[in-house]
């Protein structure tokens, strides 16, 4: 599997677990519900400021959200 699809499975995990939907998070980040979805689906790459902002977000660490660590 990609690096961006193992990507986009932890976004998803991490956002349902403190309980936001997508429209929520993209909505912090300034795009379209639709445009969040793609980085949880593993069409598109987060870019390091977007990376961190979920990080934060999320309560989670960015080496969990690449794959380098388990939660």
């Amino acid at each position: 599997m990609s690096v961006k699809y193992e990507v986009g499975k932890r976004l998803k995990e991490a956002r349902r677990n403190v309980g936001l939907t997508q429209r929520q998070v993209a909505e912090k980040l300034f795009m379209t519900q639709q445009q969040y979805s793609r980085f949880e689906n593993g069409v598109f790459e987060l870019n390091y400021e977007q990376l961190i902002f979920l990080c934060k977000l999320y309560d989670v660490s960015a080496d969990y959200l690449l794959g380098l660590a388990t939660f």
